[in-house]
């Protein structure tokens, strides 16, 4: 924006000449005498020239204010510059190019000011007749910044489709605009080919990837976002763990328990920490990779001793009956105390322990007296008795 006020000064210059015509002899000098000062780099100087000039013909004072805005943004005096650009194009005085050029400097300034609400209407006023040599899609790119700061994204996505519509090359400013608009609209839908065009300049940039598998989540397209994630992860990207996490979350989602075990083993407290030991197990059980799921149960166990009871009924499973009766013997919860003593029996049993096991049997039945634990009685009495008569 810089570079174009400077420009705007030549302009100046330019104007002087042009429409030298118009102004009257006394203006027209004073102007010409500032605008060498200027050239001179003597600013002050020029100021108080063109500060000096006493006419009443209305012109003269527009096209004096317009110098003078020029003249003090160069000076780094913003609001006057301001004040003085503004009273140029209200006045109505200066036409066509001039008054157009002049519009866009007082345009450019407040938005530089952060005055959005009043940059607004001016710009809206110059995409009305944009001179040939303007570009059209700077002014609506504007727009579209200021609706944007404002918070009326509806209007932001209105500005960023008139900007497109001059079939500019993707570039980041631009789109992430839109993209920020639609997030704050949620348009989801909307959002996820935005995105594949911000990846597409920015590939390098991991967050883009990850915004692209929030949309996918917010559409509850669990496999696309899974495909993203995945894409990312082996791109090399520095996944930060949520990410690892959630990567997991989305393999189990879609079924692939042991990619989502292996995935959590990846995690910095994959091996200390009891919740996350419990989902590799959890995974490993849905995987049915007993050994595995056996072997995080028994790390959870040792972390927290409620996890016994998983452990033991896996190892239950695999008829590693010593072994279970070991972990059930640590499990402390007094919910659990008939499931145990049912499931010791059941232990003792398999070893061909009869005894203990209707021991462990009439225990459970003490505590309550249910049609399992009756059975499990009268079966093992029989047993015990069929091999006292051999």
């Amino acid at each position: 924006m810089m570079k174009k006020l400077v420009l705007m000064s030549m302009l100046v210059a330019w104007a002087v000449n042009v429409h030298s015509a118009e102004l009257s002899k006394y203006t027209a000098n004073k102007v010409q005498r500032a605008q060498s000062l200027q050239q001179q780099e003597k600013l002050n100087e020029a100021i108080e020239v063109l500060g000096g000039v006493n006419t009443s013909k209305a012109y003269d004072k527009a096209f004096v204010a317009r110098m003078l805005g020029v003249f003090y943004w160069e000076n780094n005096q913003k609001s006057l510059a301001i004040k003085n650009l503004d009273y140029a194009v209200s006045s109505g005085e200066l036409k066509d190019t001039q008054a157009w050029v002049t519009e866009r400097m007082l345009a450019d300034l407040l938005l530089m000011d952060q005055q959005y609400k009043k940059a607004l209407p001016h710009y809206y006023q110059l995409v009305k007749s944009i001179p040939k040599n303007e570009k059209g899609n700077e002014l609506w790119l504007r727009i579209a910044q200021i609706h944007y700061q404002l918070s009326e994204f509806s209007s932001t996505l209105k500005a960023i489709q008139r900007y497109e519509s001059y079939r500019q090359p993707d570039s980041l400013t631009p789109l992430s605009l839109k993209f920020g608009s639609q997030v704050q609209l949620k348009q989801w839908k909307s959002v996820i080919p935005t995105l594949e065009r911000l990846i597409v300049l920015e590939p390098e940039k991991l967050i883009w990837w990850r915004q692209l598998v929030t949309a996918h989540l917010q559409l509850h397209q669990t496999k696309q976002a899974l495909s993203v994630l995945v894409l990312a992860d082996r791109k090399g990207f520095p996944l930060p763990e949520q990410d690892i996490m959630l990567l997991a979350q989305l393999y189990a989602k879609q079924g692939i328990p042991e990619q989502a075990a292996i995935t959590l083993k990846r995690l910095s407290k994959a091996n200390t920490d009891v919740d996350l030991l419990v989902e590799q197990a959890v995974y490993w059980q849905q995987a049915k990779e007993w050994q595995q799921s056996i072997f995080y149960w028994g790390k959870a166990a040792k972390v927290s001793p409620r996890y016994y009871w998983q452990e033991a009924q896996l190892l239950l499973q695999q008829k590693e009956y010593q072994l279970a009766l070991a972990s059930l013997a640590k499990v402390r919860d007094p919910k659990k105390k008939q499931a145990v003593l049912l499931a010791q029996a059941k232990a003792y049993y398999k070893l061909n322990r009869i005894e203990e096991s209707l021991i462990k049997a009439k225990k459970a039945n003490d505590i309550t007296s249910t049609n399992e634990t009756k059975g499990w009685i009268n079966y093992l009495s029989n047993l015990r008795k069929v091999s006292e008569d051999s």
